[in-house]
């Protein structure tokens, strides 16, 4: 490519928040950008870089001529480079720490542009939508557009745009601690726009809190205020699963676009070069894909929490005697940090029991898991992506939401979308074994099933040449991304 290619490239600048479901989901639009002829800087923090490079191979983020990695710092203490930061430091440095040396990142590839024309300048950013406090100002300063990733629901950012509103009526903080057991969180909200029949309970959970200065909080009301100055927000879901929020939020905010699923988008692109870049902060281990070999269709119950979700050791054990009395074959993600404060430990007549019929992972390739034919229902926290992958593979769920936006998505996977059953909060091990059987073989788990194979179509028809999500990502591209501001 001769440098007059290279200058008038489009250059998008992708910057995710820095936790690894934001970092998977900014990584796959990424490359659809990349795929559309855009020059890609995909910027992490230094930390999550380490963790890459520590997990994928050195060369792992060499990355091309035209798709780039930088990084910049998080001004966080040194942590344990295997666990997840801390989600409150993280968004307080967001807040104070982020915009100078973002700012100097840009300024610093406009300058490469200039003078060794080696990557064309800056044209665009593609900005995770919890990182705006800074990336607007940013994008003001050098006179790009902006677009806004949300790299969540169409409900769950619909619910964090009702903070403010929750507050004004008297709803949140919270009085006392005592309204966390008191039914006051089943406290029904019937004026939220395009929805029905939610509760204090399922807004994202940073709403329970009894500090009106909560960062979280706060810094979550501060990132969806600034959403309406974007040049278009994007969500990752598509149009016929959340046509009553979309609706509501397109009369809200200007130029929203539904681009996803972003897997099936990708899946598209012929063998292209950057199949290699992986999205994994921990190493995946590969063998469970020879174990389900083994399995007949539909065997198998896969247990994983995702990259953040902690439970207490009885949680675990409780979970553990629920899939082992279950007499399922099961495999089981157990992140090295799942527990709180302690390493995860299964007492030795739990793998007496299971040896048989199950495997112990410490993290896997989850989308070629949920993709193989062996495996029948997802054990889930109801994280975004897990919901996402789990629909487009056509795997119905068992729902044991967490925190953030996971209520959320298990109040719509169970009672909109038809495609889950919700686990009490409080586990039990009679009730995860009742749960499991039915997923896997009664009569609600076939509805269940039939229901997200439906889905699973509407998805294919979404990102298909004419459908919602491909027409929408090409109005994006062409008339957002490409406008010379």
């Amino acid at each position: 490519m001769d440098s007059t290619e290279v200058a008038t490239k489009p250059h998008a600048v992708c910057i995710p928040f820095p936790a690894q479901s934001h970092i998977k989901a900014m990584l796959k639009f990424a490359k659809l950008l990349h795929h559309r002829g855009f020059h890609i800087t995909f910027v992490n923090t230094e930390f999550n870089h380490k963790r890459f490079l520590k997990s994928l191979g050195p060369n792992s983020l060499d990355g091309l001529p035209d798709f780039q990695f930088e990084a910049i710092p998080d001004n966080l203490p040194d942590s344990n480079e295997d666990t997840t930061q801390d989600v409150t430091l993280l968004c307080e440095s967001v807040r104070k720490n982020f915009l100078a040396p973002f700012h100097t990142l840009l300024a610093k590839l406009n300058n490469d542009a200039i003078e060794t024309s080696s990557n064309p300048p800056v044209t665009c950013i593609a900005s995770d939508g919890f990182l705006s406090t800074f990336t607007i100002t940013a994008a003001e300063e050098i006179g790009a557009p902006i677009v806004l990733f949300y790299t969540v629901a169409a409900c769950s950012f619909m619910g964090c745009k009702q903070f403010r509103a929750v507050v004004e009526k008297g709803l949140a903080p919270l009085k006392d601690e005592s309204c966390l057991k008191n039914g006051y969180l089943d406290t029904v909200i019937d004026w939220i726009p395009g929805m029905r029949d939610i509760r204090l309970r399922d807004l994202p959970t940073f709403v329970r809190t009894t500090n009106p200065d909560d960062i979280v909080f706060n810094f979550i009301m501060e990132a969806t205020d600034r959403a309406h100055e974007a040049s278009a927000i994007v969500i990752h879901t598509f149009h016929a699963l959340e046509t009553d929020v979309l609706g509501a939020l397109s009369f809200m905010l200007p130029h929203v676009y539904s681009i996803g699923p972003l897997q099936l988008h990708l899946n598209e692109i012929p063998e292209h070069h950057l199949k290699m870049v992986g999205y994994s902060l921990w190493k995946e281990e590969t063998e469970c894909l020879e174990w389900l070999n083994t399995k007949t269709p539909n065997s198998v119950v896969y247990v994983n929490f995702g990259s953040i979700t902690v439970m207490t050791p009885e949680q675990l054990v409780e979970f553990g005697w629920g899939l082992a009395n279950s007499k399922l074959p099961f495999f089981w993600v157990i992140r090295p940090d799942l527990v709180i404060g302690e390493s995860a430990i299964l007492p030795p007549e739990f793998v007496a029991e299971t040896k048989e019929r199950s495997l112990i992972a410490g993290w896997c390739p989850q989308e070629q898991v949920l993709n193989h034919p062996s495996v029948g229902g997802f054990l889930t926290h109801s994280g975004w992506n897990s919901t996402v992958e789990s629909l487009t593979a056509g795997v119905p769920m068992l729902c044991w939401p967490f925190f953030a936006d996971q209520q959320m998505d298990c109040r719509y996977t169970c009672n909109e979308w038809g495609i889950g059953m919700e686990i009490s909060n409080d586990v039990k091990r009679d009730e995860v074994e009742k749960l499991v059987k039915e997923l896997m073989e009664g009569e609600k788990g076939k509805k269940m099933k039939n229901k997200v194979m439906e889905w699973k179509k509407l998805a294919e028809e979404a990102t298909g040449p004419h459908g919602s999500s491909s027409t929408n990502l090409d109005n994006l591209v062409n008339q957002v991304l490409f406008r010379k501001s």
